[in-house]
C-alpha cells in the first residue's frame, strides 16, 4: 500500500523529517514502512509517499499528522525512540540479571555463580569462597544494584579490609587517604559497568554507595543496607567477628574471599578460614565455593589457577 502526503515548502518539510531525516528514520523503522520524499514538478511543494502494508502506512501516516499538527513535537520522537529501545531491552533481562547502562545484560554464567546470585536473593548472610576471576564481588555488586532499584535496601556499603600484598603501606606517599585510596579502587570497576561514572558518581555522593576500608566499620550498625566485604581472607578473626557484628535490621551481608591468597602474616589465622568452622552450622548463613570452572576471565586465568594449585600441592 502507498499513502501520500503534500507539504507546502520546505520549512514545512524540514519540520516533519526533522534533522539528517531522524523522524524519518524513526518512523520507519518503529512502524515497519519506508518513506520517500521529493520535490514536486513546477511548484514549490513535495510530496511524501509512505510504502508498506496497510495497517503499518496507517500507524506512520498517523506519525506525520501529529508532528504537522503540532499534537507531537520532532524532539519528542527522539525520547520516544530511547525510552522504545530502553524498554525493549529491559523486557529482555530475567530474574537475577541487570541491566548496564550501555546495554548490556549481565547474568550468572556458571551453575555456581546461579547458586550464588539466587542464595543472596533469599538470605542474610552468604559467604562466596574461591579463585580470582569466579565473579564473587561482581555478582555481589550486581545483587545488591537489583535489590537497590527494586527499593529493598536504600544503600550499598562495600569494604575490604587494608592489607599488603608484599608492599608496605608507610613507604606509599600521600596522606592516609591516599595510602588506603589504591587498594579500594579495584572495588569501583563492578560499578562503573554497571551504572556508568555519571550515576556511580551521583550515587556516591548522595551516599547510596559507599566504599570504605573495613577499619572504619567498627562501631556502626547498617540498617536497610545491602553490605558486602570484599577480600575476606585478609581479615582477622577479630575483624570477622566485627564485621559480622553490623547486621542491622533489614540488611544482607556478603563476604567474599580466596583462601589461597591469605596476605596476613603466617601467624595469623584468616577470618575467613575460620567461620567456615565456626558458622557452618548455622542453617541461616550460606556458603558457595567456586573452582576453576567457575572462572570467567581471560581463558588463560584458568590455567594459571589450575599450574600453581598442582606446584601448591606438589611442594606441600
Amino acid at each position: 500500500m502507498k499513502k501520500k502526503i503534500y507539504v507546502k515548502n520546505q520549512k514545512e518539510l524540514l519540520n516533519l523529517i526533522g534533522e539528517q531525516d531522524k523522524n524519518i528514520r524513526y518512523i520507519e523503522k518503529h512502524s515497519n514502512v519506508e518513506i520517500y520524499y521529493y520535490p514536486l514538478p513546477d511548484e514549490e511543494g513535495f510530496e511524501i509517499n509512505i510504502v508498506g502494508s496497510k495497517e503499518n502506512v496507517e500507524r506512520a501516516y498517523n506519525f506525520i499528522l501529529n508532528i504537522s499538527s503540532g499534537k507531537l513535537a520532532a524532539t519528542d520522537l527522539h525520547k520516544k525512540s530511547v525510552l522504545s529501545e530502553e524498554e525493549s531491552r529491559r523486557s529482555l533481562v530475567k530474574k537475577y540479571e541487570y541491566l548496564a547502562y550501555d546495554g548490556e545484560i549481565i547474568k550468572p554464567k556458571t551453575s555456581t555463580q546461579k547458586l550464588y546470585v539466587e542464595l543472596m536473593d533469599e538470605y542474610d548472610i552468604v559467604v562466596a569462597i574461591g579463585p580470582a576471576g569466579t565473579g564473587k564481588t561482581f555478582l555481589a555488586v550486581m545483587s545488591a544494584l537489583i535489590k537497590l532499584d527494586r527499593g529493598d535496601v536504600y544503600k550499598v556499603v562495600l569494604t575490604r579490609p587494608v592489607v599488603e600484598a608484599g608492599e608496605r603501606l608507610g613507604f606509599l606517599p600521600g596522606d592516609l587517604y591516599d595510602k588506603i585510596n589504591p587498594y579500594l579502587k579495584p572495588l569501583y570497576d563492578a560499578f562503573f559497568v554497571m551504572l556508568g561514572p555519571d550515576k556511580f558518581k551521583r550515587y556516591l555522593d548522595e551516599e547510596i554507595i559507599e566504599i570504605i576500608p573495613l577499619a572504619y566499620m567498627r562501631g556502626r550498625t547498617l540498617n536497610d543496607a545491602f553490605i558486602i566485604l570484599d577480600e575476606g581472607q585478609n581479615t582477622t578473626p577479630e575483624q570477622m567477628k566485627m564485621f559480622l557484628t553490623r547486621l542491622g535490621y533489614n540488611s544482607q551481608l556478603v563476604i567474599t574471599g580466596d583462601i589461597t591468597q591469605i596476605d596476613l602474616d603466617y601467624k595469623t589465622t584468616s577470618g575467613l578460614v575460620l567461620i567456615t568452622k565456626i558458622l557452618k552450622d548455622i542453617e541461616e548463613i550460606k556458603f558457595v565455593y567456586f573452582t576453576e570452572e567457575d572462572i570467567v576471565r581471560h581463558k588463560l586465568v584458568k590455567k594459571i589457577v589450575k599450574a600453581y594449585e598442582k606446584w601448591e600441592g606438589e611442594n606441600k
